[in-house]
């Protein structure tokens, strides 16, 4: 059992055709031009992924194509977060199968649940691929359901195969983290305003949605942070930030694709009920990326 993730991984977009079934043709040229820029992993299934719009055979084989294209390369984690312990287990279990180097897991959603429950739950999963790497991926605004650190802590207890977790939370949670089996306890970064913050302190890893249009930006960013460059990484985190804003703070999945699709990545648009952006704000939200410089087509 190993992986530590460090550099910039992307929580992979999953590409859609003009009916909103899973689109494979372009997922070789995806991985292709995101390895080309310095990517050091892929996500698959994520939020970024649309993950929770996608049944579950549709989950299986994306991420077996997203394996199979990277060819062994770089890491690929899959997110086997689901609103189910069964459903989790399944998706879980598939990653392991094949090929994938770790698993990510976000608390089951919708319902709120205890701590307990929420640590019962991760066991139940956990328990049945021990062999296994297990990411936590703490998230609550979308899961609705928080991992404090006494639970993290707790489960890192008692499962040795958890290694590593993804926060995207904004607070103190990852910092924390760094303190649990130290050089062992694999960290990530989840939200693209804190990575010189985080990643300067020491956080492993930054997994950026951002990264899935701009991989070059973010990548630079994170190798000035682990450089110390204190003055070239303000200046990029500042365009980072700048970014973030114009992508609603990586919420507004239509327009990262079609942004990407604007760079020749043809990977159409979200799935309903998921909301399209219009033709003139696609316009005016590239002129404004080029027009700074943050940008340029890749064909």
């Amino acid at each position: 059992m190993s992986c530590f993730i460090e550099g910039v991984i992307v929580p992979i977009i999953t590409p859609m055709d003009i009916d909103g079934n899973i689109d494979f043709r372009p997922i070789k040229h995806q991985v292709d031009f995101l390895i080309n820029n310095g990517i050091s992993g892929l996500l698959t299934c994520g939020t970024t992924g649309e993950g929770p719009l996608l049944s579950l055979q549709e989950r299986f084989q994306f991420s077996e194509a997203v394996i199979n294209a990277v060819e062994s390369r770089i890491p690929v984690i899959v997110h086997s977060g689901a609103i189910t312990t069964e459903d989790t287990k399944q998706l879980t279990r598939h990653a392991m199968e094949n090929g994938a180097q770790a698993a990510a897991i976000i608390p089951p959603y919708y319902y709120h649940y205890s701590d307990e429950s929420i640590i019962a739950h991760y066991e139940s999963v956990v328990n049945s691929v021990s062999d296994f790497p297990i990411y936590l991926y703490n998230n609550p605004f979308f899961a609705g359901n928080q991992l404090s650190y006494n639970v993290v802590k707790t489960l890192v207890r008692r499962c040795p195969n958890i290694i590593g977790i993804k926060d995207s939370s904004n607070s103190d949670l990852l910092i924390n983290c760094l303190n649990l089996s130290p050089g062992k306890f694999n960290t990530a970064n989840g939200s693209d305003v804190n990575i010189l913050k985080n990643i300067s302190s020491g956080v492993d890893a930054c997994i950026s949605g951002n990264a899935n249009v701009i991989p070059e930006l973010i990548v630079q960013l994170y190798k000035a942070c682990r450089k110390k460059d204190t003055l070239l990484a303000s200046e990029l985190q500042a365009k980072v930030d700048f970014i973030h804003t114009i992508f609603d703070g990586g919420n507004n999945l239509s327009l990262y694709k079609n942004i990407l699709n604007k760079r020749g990545i043809m990977v159409g648009d979200v799935r309903k009920p998921l909301p399209q952006i219009t033709l003139d704000e696609k316009t005016r939200i590239w002129q404004q990326l080029v027009s700074a410089e943050l940008i340029r087509e890749c064909r």
